[in-house]
């Protein structure tokens, strides 16, 4: 038999990320789910003891300081060991942004499997949601603040590229390239984004040669170069203003970026944008023209 606390909470099912369900249990031997599907995604984390995980038509023997991920609507089966059964927490939740932030873990039915050495943590937050647990917007957002907290700890031990992939490499990228369009504006370095997506310097590098055939960050200069270019075709804004909306903190470095790649000064480049459109709108203009003469004869 299992000994369990379980926990069901009825709040609303909306939301970005929200707490469905959570508790800990103290499993028989042999004790067992399934195969049944879950309406939500859940995640259970082993204590102490150890069993086995099938999924995705894989099997899984597993013990302490593993956790383990299932699915909405996928079939799944798991059992305590006969000799050593496993006592394990478990948090069910689900939201809009649900899958986007497990995809970002490594967490999906191909990988549902993860290794965390933060076993007192992870406990304390889903007793945290159990104690927690009355009605109010208190202790619901409590209970998912308490969710963040239990993610996160999973996502700082997390294997979050497969060894196996062959696009791994291209992930990181992937995630550097974003991290530069969020964050052009602002004052970062090529040591910034490398810690951003966890890797070193040298083997960001690596990877932009490979996939791009560019450094990071010869392509963060031209990413602002080319956002400088759109701020000074379509505004009124002045130089200074595009050098420091495009992470530039010194006007004089901007110009000389701008000139190296387009090969003209930022007021040059601006002027001859004008003129082409103000040329472009007068062919226009003729060319309207002359299919109203059209039309009529």
């Amino acid at each position: 038999m299992e000994k369990a606390y379980k926990l069901d909470f009825a709040n609303e099912k909306k939301g970005s990320l929200f707490v469905n369900c959570c508790g800990c249990s103290k499993t028989a031997p042999l004790h067992s789910f399934g195969p049944a599907v879950k309406p939500h995604y859940l995640i259970h984390y082993i204590l102490s003891g150890k069993g086995i995980f099938r999924f995705g038509g894989r099997e899984y023997c597993l013990e302490a300081g593993y956790g383990f991920l299932i699915c909405p609507e996928e079939l799944a089966f798991y059992q305590a060991d006969e000799k050593d059964p496993w006592t394990y927490v478990w948090v069910g939740f689900d939201g809009s942004e649900a899958e986007y932030y497990l995809q970002n873990m490594g967490l999906s039915v191909n990988h549902p499997i993860f290794k965390s050495d933060h076993s007192e943590e992870l406990y304390g937050a889903v007793r945290d949601m159990m104690e927690h647990n009355t009605f109010g917007m208190a202790n619901d957002l409590r209970r998912n603040g308490q969710l963040a907290v239990f993610l996160s700890l999973i996502a700082s031990d997390a294997d979050v590229i497969d060894k196996n992939e062959s696009d791994g490499g291209n992930r990181y990228v992937r995630k550097a390239v974003s991290f530069i369009q969020s964050n052009y504006c602002n004052a970062i370095k090529v040591t910034d984004i490398a810690r951003y997506v966890c890797i070193d310097r040298s083997y960001l590098y690596i990877l932009f040669q490979n996939h791009l055939g560019t450094s990071p960050q010869q392509f963060l200069t031209a990413f602002r170069i080319a956002k400088a270019g759109e701020l000074l075709e379509s505004t009124s804004y002045s130089v200074e203003s595009i050098a420091f909306s495009c992470g530039y903190a010194n006007v004089l470095n901007f110009t000389k970026a701008f000139h190296n790649m387009k090969g003209v000064s930022p007021s040059v480049f601006r002027r001859q944008a004008r003129e082409e459109g103000r040329q472009g709108k007068e062919r226009l203009k003729e060319i309207e023209g002359l299919l109203a003469l059209g039309a009529r004869e």
